[in-house]
This record gives C-alpha cells, sequence and structure tokens, in this order.
C-alpha cells in the first residue's frame, strides 16, 4: 500500500513538470517541489536493482555497539549490521537499469561506430571551452572523490578489444596491437553465472561506501603504510610536511594514487592535514585515549567532512541552478536548515525537515552498492585543461607554465617540492576547468600513458570511456533516457542547437539517433540554466547522492556525538572548503575572501608594484 501511495502521489507531482520543466519554474521551490517529491521518488520505486540473489534480507536500521562496529572497517564491512558484507571492497557493481536491458554489447555492434572515430571526431579539443563559474579545484575534487568509490580493478591481459586506426591516424606504431588500438577489457565477476541469459557483473577494488578510502585506502595493509611511522594516530608526512613518495613511482603515498597528478595531491595532502589537526583536537579532550582510538574517530570525522563538502558546496557549484542549491543543502541539513540542527542538536524530525545527515538508516528497497550508470555519469574528464599557469599568490607573477602531462604521474613530487602549496593552490583557484561538453576533451588524456602493474599502456581516455560503457552494458543515450522515464531524443537536431554537431553526429552514426553513445549524448545535450553537466546525469544523480547518505549508518543512525565525539560533530557541521584551505593555508586568506564557495574563481592577488627605472 505505501509503495502504491508512493507512487500515486509522485506521478500527481509530476504533472507540475508536464506544464513546465522542473529547472524553468521561477525561484526554487517548485522545481524542489518536483525533484524531491516527485522526480526521486519514481527513481527510487524504478531504478534499484538488488544483483545480490543470496544476500540476507533488509532489516531495520541498527546502531553500533561494540568497540569495533563504533568505527568503519577498512575494507567496509559491518556498515550495514543486518548484512556485514553490504558495500564491502570486491562487492558487486549495482544497477539502476533492468538487468535484462543491461547485456553487453556483442562485436560487431560493440565497435560501431568505432570509439576512436568518436574520440577524434566528436570528443577532440579544438579549443579550451572554459567552465567560468568554476576553478580547477573543483575539477580536481570530483577526481579526489571518484577515487573513492569507483574501481573496477586491474583490466584483463588477454584478449583485448581492438579498433581499426584508418590511414594517416597519429596512434604510435609501437603502442598497436597487430596495427590496431587495444583496449584491455574489464575483468568480470568471476562467482556471478550468466545462465538464464543473465548479464555479466564487475567488482569493486575499493568500498563502496563515502569512507575516504582514497585517503585512508581499502585495507588494513594499506592502511597501516598511511599511518607509516607517525603517532598521535596522524598520517605520516615528510620532514617537509608533505606527504611522502609511494616507493619511485613519483606520487604520494596515499590510500588510492592511480592517475595522479598535481592538483589531486593537494587534496590529498590537504585533507591528510585536516586529518592530523583532527588528531590534535581529539587528543587536547581526550588525553588518556591511545593512537588507535584518536585514528579512527579522525578519520571518521575527515570522511564525514568530505561527504558534507562535497554535498553542499561542490555540488551547488557545478548545478548552479537555485532549486539545486536548496535541495542539496535541504539534504544535509533539513527545510529547518542548519540553525536550527546547530541550535537543537537533539531533535530530529526526520530527512525531509532535519536532513539526511542523522537520520534513520533506509535503503529503499534494494542493498546498497554503487551503480555501473552511476560510473557513467560521473566520466568528467573535458573538466581538465591542458595547460597550466602556475603564479604566486603573493602578487600574481609567473612562476611556470606547464602541461597537463608535465604535472602528473611520475612528475608529481618534482613539481610539488619545485612549487610552494600555497602557490598551487592559488594557481588551481584563479583557473578554470573545462567545460562539459563536446569538442573538449583534453588532448592529453587522448594520448595518455597508464601505468597497469609496472607496465606503461598507451590509451585514448575519450574512446576508452565509450567503450566501456558499452562493454558493460550501459545503455546507449537513448535507451538510458527511457529507463529514466525521459523523452527519446526523435532526431539529431533536438540532440544539439548547434548545426555544425548535428552534421558530424549523422556522420558519425550514419544517421540512426539511437545508436548515439550515452557519453556523446550527455556532452551533446543543451544544460538547464546554472548546470555545468547534463540533466540526464543528473537523474542519475538525483537517486545515488543521497543514498550514498541514507544507506550509510556512519551518516545516519550513528552520526551522533557518542559515535563521533561532541567535537567531532561540530567539526563537520561548523567547517567547509574555505575554513579548511585557511587553517592550513592562513596566507591564502585575501585570495578567498568574499569567495562564494572554495570552488569559484578566487581573488586574484595585485600585481606587485614596480618601481621607477633605474
Amino acid at each position: 500500500m505505501r509503495r502504491f501511495l508512493l507512487i500515486i502521489s509522485s506521478r500527481l507531482v509530476l504533472l507540475l513538470e508536464r506544464i513546465r520543466p522542473w529547472h524553468q519554474w521561477p525561484g526554487s521551490r517548485i522545481g524542489l517541489l518536483i525533484i524531491t517529491l516527485g522526480i526521486r521518488p519514481q527513481l527510487r520505486i524504478w531504478n534499484l536493482h538488488d544483483l545480490r540473489r543470496h544476500a540476507p534480507k533488509l532489516g531495520p536500521a541498527r546502531r553500533g555497539r561494540t568497540e569495533q562496529q563504533l568505527h568503519r572497517d577498512p575494507r567496509g564491512r559491518d556498515n550495514d549490521l543486518n548484512d556485514p558484507e553490504m558495500g564491502m571492497v570486491d562487492g558487486r557493481f549495482g544497477r539502476n537499469f533492468p538487468p535484462s536491458r543491461t547485456h553487453p554489447e556483442a562485436e560487431p555492434g560493440l565497435l560501431e561506430p568505432n570509439p576512436r572515430i568518436v574520440s577524434q571526431r566528436l570528443m577532440v579539443r579544438d579549443e579550451f571551452q572554459p567552465a567560468t563559474i568554476l576553478n580547477v579545484l573543483a575539477a580536481s575534487w570530483i577526481q579526489f572523490m571518484v577515487h573513492g568509490w569507483f574501481n573496477h580493478g586491474t583490466p584483463e591481459r588477454e584478449n583485448p578489444i581492438t579498433l581499426d586506426l584508418a590511414d594517416g591516424d597519429s596512434w604510435p606504431p609501437e603502442d598497436r596491437v597487430d596495427g590496431k588500438l587495444a583496449i584491455r577489457r574489464t575483468r568480470h565477476d568471476a562467482t556471478w553465472s550468466t545462465e538464464e541469459n543473465r548479464p555479466p557483473t564487475y567488482r569493486t577494488a575499493t568500498t563502496h561506501w563515502w569512507d575516504g578510502s582514497q585517503l585512508y585506502g581499502s585495507s588494513a595493509e594499506r592502511l597501516a603504510c598511511v599511518r607509516g611511522s607517525a603517532t598521535g594516530g596522524k598520517i605520516e608526512l615528510t620532514a617537509d610536511g608533505l606527504l611522502p613518495p609511494d616507493g619511485d613511482t613519483g606520487v604520494d603515498l596515499t590510500g588510492f594514487n592511480d592517475d595522479y597528478w598535481v592538483a589531486l595531491s593537494l587534496l590529498h595532502h590537504l585533507f591528510a592535514l585536516e586529518h592530523n589537526a583532527i588528531c590534535d583536537a581529539l587528543r587536547r579532550e581526550n588525553p588518556h585515549v591511545d593512537d588507535d582510538w584518536i585514528f579512527e574517530h579522525a578519520r571518521l570525522i575527515n570522511s564525514a567532512l568530505l561527504a558534507k563538502i562535497h554535498t553542499v558546496e561542490w555540488t551547488p557549484a557545478i548545478l548552479s541552478h537555485p532549486a539545486v542549491k536548496r535541495g542539496m543543502n535541504a539534504a544535509w541539513y533539513g527545510l529547518l536548515g542548519r540553525r536550527f540542527k546547530r541550535k537543537f542538536p537533539n531533535l530530529h524530525f526526520g530527512s525531509a525537515l532535519s536532513g539526511m545527515a542523522g537520520s534513520r538508516r533506509k535503503h529503499f528497497g534494494a542493498p546498497y552498492s554503487l551503480t555501473e550508470e552511476f560510473t557513467t555519469v560521473y566520466r568528467l574528464h573535458p573538466l581538465l585543461p591542458d595547460d597550466f599557469n602556475f603564479r604566486s599568490h603573493r602578487d600574481n607573477s609567473h612562476l611556470g607554465d606547464f602541461t597537463l602531462t608535465a604535472i602528473q604521474g611520475p612528475h608529481t613530487q618534482d613539481i610539488r617540492k619545485q612549487f610552494s602549496t600555497a602557490d598551487l593552490l592559488y594557481s588551481m583557484g584563479t583557473e578554470h576547468p573545462g567545460a562539459i561538453t563536446l569538442h573538449n576533451f583534453p588532448r592529453a588524456l587522448q594520448n595518455f600513458v597508464k601505468h597497469i602493474d609496472g607496465e606503461a599502456i598507451r590509451i585514448d581516455l575519450a574512446a576508452l570511456d565509450v567503450m566501456r560503457d558499452r562493454e558493460r552494458g550501459v545503455p546507449r543515450y537513448n535507451d538510458f533516457r527511457e529507463l529514466l522515464r525521459m523523452p527519446r531524443i526523435k532526431r539529431f537536431e533536438d540532440l544539439t542547437n548547434r548545426p555544425e554537431w548535428v552534421a558530424t553526429l549523422r556522420d558519425v552514426y550514419d544517421n540512426d539517433i539511437d545508436r548515439v553513445d550515452t557519453q556523446v549524448g550527455m556532452l551533446a545535450e543543451p544544460l538547464p540554466k546554472g548546470f555545468g553537466f547534463s540533466e540526464t546525469a543528473f537523474r542519475i544523480f538525483v537517486l545515488m547522492a543521497g543514498r550514498r547518505i541514507t544507506s550509510d549508518r556512519f551518516f545516519t543512525d550513528d552520526y551522533r556525538p557518542a559515535v563521533y565525539t561532541k567535537l567531532g560533530i561540530d567539526w563537520v557541521e561548523d567547517n567547509d572548503m574555505a575554513s579548511v584551505l585557511l587553517r592550513h593555508f592562513p596566507e591564502l586568506t585575501p585570495r578567498l575572501a568574499g569567495v562564494a564557495t572554495a570552488f569559484a574563481p578566487w581573488n586574484k592577488a595585485p600585481a606587485a608594484q614596480r618601481g621607477p627605472e633605474s
């Protein structure tokens, strides 16, 4: 009965969207109403699918009781005390679409059109298109988050997918396999039977929870490496205050450091410093506890702060629409708002009024997991520029020009040592990332050398993004929209209002709108006002973003002083990205003064006054 009433009520609310799309209503209230009481309930009903056939039945929310249950397990175990393995490392990626609609494409359709052609004709950056409402820290932030969410493990070495290369293709001859561009296949879930015509599934090498695993690792062994020889529950830093090297790789020793570069290093370093600051504060209030107690509480607090910053700061920065801004603040604080929540911390009136943080844990009918479709919509590589101009935070003087290739991977630590952290943060904070659109994919990532198990592999990441969706059974764009109950696109002219793109899309996809890849469609479609990425992607986000909070015991039933300490709850609620930056780099105060969010462009430093010529 409850499900029936929810279906009816949400459909009634969605009648408003037939009058006008949610993002075109003036103000924020009606748009927010349509999202929260119309779109999201429908998505929760139809777009959560349980792929664990033998999982325990969902039980009522339970709080942690034992010492072990009161801190996060590095492998993600015991978050749900009724189903200890839910969300663990090696857990199966879920689906937002019925499994019957998620069969991988078979050859030759898998290769049509050739992803290399899609990359070269539709993705390549003709001219840098900036996202002027954001800074580069916003681009590196989402990679920082994604590293804690999505990891399909090491791809298969044998039997790669091979793409034909056109005459004159610049792909290096030494990196070709039988004259072709090779893409290693995603490793299949060996425990999943594909009998009864079931599509294959895949497993994650990190936890599914929002637990800071990119900083701390997803195993007890990696966590111990991150702590190193540091005392007081802290993360180990070098004598000059940076993260130590991870062997001779040129990157930082941290929880997860694949696809590493300077701006990503800055965020890992910043929140390692924040972890250590939390340790100092906890020690002052709890002088007699041991180092492990300090570490586990600091990890809990730091992870929650990351989740809050992403929810109430990063998301409204990249989706700068009044309804989204209001909705994301309500997601954490509730409609009663932050002031009420801070003034009456022990009163909670449900997630709608008091926010998801501290509410009762809910899974909405399916065990929690990250999904393949959620992975798809977070492929936001156009955010990365190809070129960087490093400048001084004191007087904006020029310090050097670098390409993305020159500040990533094995070059990361050398660049970090060459320039001060404050100057690098300032440089990233005052430069724009790329707009998430066609013809704006970083050229460096279309010819990118990735190290896998010590072997250098050259990849075209734009082609790889397209191929991964096809290979993993993520439906193509029109089917993707239909499964989200969005209207199918009937003509290329309805997909984009740019005639030159229409012509190229028609040619690449042989005039078949239903063959358009999901990545291409999302990059082509016009954006709602203030949006940094497509509304199609936003529908998956509406469903999954809140789920990462509502399903997590440490953000719901156990988000309380008895688990975090009062200091810990206050730390999460009273801090934001700017306060974290200024705690560790107070010299940046003038650069952030009056800036609405640390993910928006910072104030540029006044140029140094030059004296008269001698």
